[in-house]
Parts: C-alpha cells; structure tokens; sequence
C-alpha cells in the first residue's frame, strides 16, 4: 500500500493543478469568447480558488472512501471520480463566472461546460500522471535508504544484529 498524502503534499498537488489549469483555460476561453485576457485572467483566478478549495476538501473526503493505492485505481473508477468533482464544482462557478462577467446563467453555463469538458480531460490525466509519479519518487526513497543499509550492514561487524536494530526502522524490510 502507498504512502497517505498529508496535508502539504494535497496543498502542493491543488496549487500544481491549477496553475497549469488556469493558464490552459484562459488561453481556451480567449480563443472561444470575446472577452478580455484581464477579465478572463480575473475570473479564472477567482475559480481557481474555488476549485483549490473544493479540491482540497472533496479529495480529502473521497480518500478516506476510497481506500487503497491510488495508482491501481481503474479507469471507470478515476471517469467517475473526475466526473463527481467536475459536477460539484460546476455549482459554485456558475454564478462567480455569470457575475464576474457579467453574463446570463446559460452563457455562464456554456462557458464553464466548455471548460469543464477540457479540465475533465486534463483533470484526468494530471491525476493519473501525478499518482505513477508519486509512487515512483516514494519507491526510489524506499529503495535508496534500503540501499544504504545494505551497505552499511556489509561494511559492520555484526551484521545480523545492526540489521535488526537499523536496517528494519529506516527501510521496513523484514
């Protein structure tokens, strides 16, 4: 089973998230609207950080549901995870992007499902990538301070007793 995420590293996984969401999805809407850049920049800003804060509490909730290792996860369980978030942060954008912009709820609506639909599939992706990655960097750790252990326990007299007293605290191994 992998390492749980603390609340620094979920701090550390949501503002990566959204920065490179946030520039993504202005760069989208700039393409699709004929808003500004600065009024675009503004609003997605202000989503952004609704979406952080959503992110932040929905995960934190979701894993304490969804236990196990999150690399294993399949890809109907993580389509349902991106599409349960997706919706509940679609009821607090609606009005903050209908009002910043100063458009009708359906324009709004239109808008957000427009990068909704993008942020879905980088939503997707991003957490699957983050997840492989996460548990490569943790197992590199694992192995690295094993190594060193090893090589420690080579190089000591008593090499069965400093295993048993150092070895097993810093590596886990049996």
């Amino acid at each position: 089973m992998t390492e749980k995420m603390g609340a620094t590293e979920r701090v550390f996984q949501a503002v990566l998230f959204e920065v490179l969401a946030v520039s993504l999805s202005i760069l989208g809407l700039a393409l699709f609207t004929d808003h500004a850049i600065g009024a675009l920049s503004g609003t997605m800003i202000i989503v952004a950080t609704i979406a952080m804060c959503w992110n932040f509490i929905f995960n934190w909730f979701f894993d304490r549901v969804a236990t196990g290792a999150k690399e294993k996860r399949s890809l109907l369980f993580r389509v349902f995870h991106v599409i349960l978030f997706q919706g509940g942060l679609l009821i607090f954008t609606i009005p903050v992007m209908a009002y910043i912009l100063n458009v009708n709820f359906w324009q709004a609506f239109i808008m957000d499902i427009g990068v909704t639909f993008f942020i879905t599939l980088y939503a997707f992706t991003f957490n699957l990538v983050y997840d492989h990655t996460r548990a490569y960097i943790l197992r590199s750790k694992k192995i690295s301070a094993c190594s060193r252990c090893l090589t420690i326990c080579v190089n000591h007299h008593s090499i069965q007793q400093f295993f048993e007293r150092h070895c097993k605290a810093s590596c886990g191994s049996p």
